[in-house]
């Protein structure tokens, strides 16, 4: 499972840095420059861990913590504040908005991902897990396998990827947009009725070995993995 950071960070340059070490670790990232847009891509698709930012432009990465602390999709949401404030008042103040921890500038990109890897395991165990689970189906990572109960069942390597974002967020409702960007990348163009054909494929696939559809389609908003699966 890849775990997803959003880096909240009006510095070009430090977001630019920022992104390539956690790319090379082997994170998933998603880039906000301004409060507002943090405040929408944590609407959107809250990530598994926010480095945040304190002196950002309009709205600051502490009214940004409380509004996630505030927020019950978001309220558990593993925070690290990133600032150039080093006094103790203020370390104490941003870990009593809700900050988990507090990184302040310069910092070594090496000791920024130690404590981002060890906030995962305190407050994500699932995403260190080789398996992924819903109902019947167990989809193996390290294996690159996917069991519904006793049979084992083929799978492209895009439907396998669909089911395992899916897998990772049982019952949410995703939207063709969303979907594409997590499956498929935000810098690939990829027609938006892909993933309609895709779903349908991996539909086919699942119901092929269970009799039933664990995929939910919402109108109007997307699709979702009944979190029973299959």
């Amino acid at each position: 499972m890849t775990p997803r950071i959003l880096v909240v960070e009006d510095e070009a340059a430090l977001a630019t840095l920022l992104s390539y070490n956690l790319e090379k670790a082997g994170f998933a990232v998603s880039l906000a420059s301004t409060g507002e847009d943090a405040l929408l891509a944590l609407a959107e698709e809250p990530p598994d861990l926010v480095l945040l930012d304190w002196m950002l432009p309009h709205v600051s990465g502490i009214e940004i913590c409380r509004r996630i602390r505030r927020e019950p999709a978001t309220r558990d949401l593993p925070v690290i504040m990133l600032t150039a404030r080093t006094e103790e008042a203020d370390r104490i103040r941003g870990l009593e908005t809700g900050a988990d921890d507090y990184v302040a500038k310069p910092f070594s990109p090496g000791e920024l991902i130690a404590r981002v890897r060890a906030l995962l395991r305190r407050a994500r165990p699932e995403l260190s897990a080789e398996e992924l689970r819903a109902g019947a189906i167990v989809m193996n990572l390290a294996a690159h396998r996917v069991h519904v109960g006793d049979g084992e069942i083929e799978l492209g390597p895009t439907e396998f990827r669909l089911l395992r974002h899916f897998l990772e967020h049982p019952g949410r409702v995703y939207s063709r947009e969303a979907i594409l960007d997590a499956v498929w990348g935000r810098d690939l163009h990829v027609e938006i009725r892909t993933v309609d054909v895709h779903v349908g494929r991996l539909r086919k696939a699942l119901r092929d070995a269970t009799g039933t559809d664990p995929i939910r389609t919402v109108r109007g908003a997307g699709y979702s993995l009944e979190a029973g699966g299959a």
